[in-house]
């Protein structure tokens, strides 16, 4: 349940990023939108570390990086 969750929660950031670039990337709303996308990623990504990073299995243990890569690449993206 919690992969479907965390699945879910994935493609609607990515949705709301997608979908505020394209219709103005330049506006307040979408630099709040890029924030809160970012802060939703750097939790996800600690709580990754915290959790799934004790376990074996290798796709666990790099979701904390991906995540992390995920919020700098969408921060590199809305401010340069």
């Amino acid at each position: 349940m919690e992969w479907i969750v965390e699945g879910v929660a994935l493609i609607s950031t990515a949705a709301f990023v997608s979908a505020v670039t394209g219709i103005q990337p330049e506006t307040p709303v979408s630099y709040a939108v890029y924030a809160v996308a970012i802060g939703t990623l750097v939790v996800l990504a600690v709580v990754s570390l915290f959790t799934g990073f004790r376990i074996a299995f290798l796709p666990f243990r790099l979701c904390p990086f991906i995540f992390g890569a995920s919020a700098v690449l969408i921060a590199w993206g809305a401010w340069l």
